[in-house]
């Protein structure tokens, strides 16, 4: 005589047909569906909003310390590497699915709803009113914020060597200058004159200078353009 295997999957559904009615059991999933079909409306509403809540009811025995931030520190890293930090409701990429999976965790986790969510990303990724690596965070109390989720790529290795111009006007002069004296080094010998000298050479240096600075200023201006410091939570594009 062989013996058949056992097929656990159908005395599971045995068991379960002999304890309750299987329209009763779809009726109690659709409504389970349909409540957390209705959470996560609610959750991509108030990320859509312009809520500007400080703070969120938090259980602090709860929380990750490494995803805790102060706005201080926010503040240095997007002025190093040129980042905004606004309201998420000028967010334009898409927020993904699994960032809303870990609303609803902390929701449910810290009985509460949140509100007040912020991002941390490039100008680029904002709808910025006129006048590659998004953090979503949602505001605690006292100017500090928790780390809900990140995606999208890395920053590019030399973006924080790119936005250090962008600083202050002291780091900028300072290219301006460094941008001036090679260029000047490129000019051919003898185009002036028969002879170089060096007050020939600080002569073209200080009008190649003049030249660049006025092509920075210019597009400065036109372009709207400010140092990082001033835009880094700014909602305008020309701020």
């Amino acid at each position: 005589m062989i013996l058949k295997g056992t097929n656990i999957e159908h005395k599971l559904q045995n068991i379960r047909n002999k304890s309750s009615d299987s329209e009763q059991i779809l009726v109690e999933v659709q409504q389970i569906l349909s409540e957390d079909s209705l959470k996560e409306t609610k959750i991509t509403d108030t990320l859509g909003s312009k809520n500007n809540a400080r703070k969120n009811n938090f259980e602090f025995d709860l929380l990750e310390t490494d995803k805790i931030f102060h706005i201080d520190q926010i503040k240095e890293i997007c002025i190093d590497y040129r980042l905004r930090f606004l309201n998420s409701s000028y967010f334009k990429g898409e927020i993904p699915q699994e960032a809303i999976f870990k609303i609803k965790h902390l929701e449910t986790a810290h009985d509460t709803e949140l509100k007040g969510f912020k991002i941390m990303a490039p100008s680029k990724l904002f709808k910025l009113e006129d006048k590659d690596d998004p953090l979503l965070f949602a505001p605690i109390g006292n100017d500090y914020y928790y780390l809900i989720h990140k995606w999208g790529n890395d920053l590019h290795p030399l973006r924080k060597a790119f936005a250090w111009p962008f600083k202050n006007i002291v780091n900028l002069v300072l290219l301006v200058l460094l941008i001036s004296y090679f260029v000047t080094l490129m000019v051919p010998e003898g185009l002036f004159s028969k002879k170089n000298t060096t007050a020939e050479f600080w002569i073209i240096y200080f009008f190649m200078f003049k030249c660049i600075a006025s092509i920075v200023i210019f597009y400065g201006f036109a372009l709207g353009k400010n140092f990082n410091p001033a835009i880094w939570k700014s909602k305008y594009f020309n701020a």
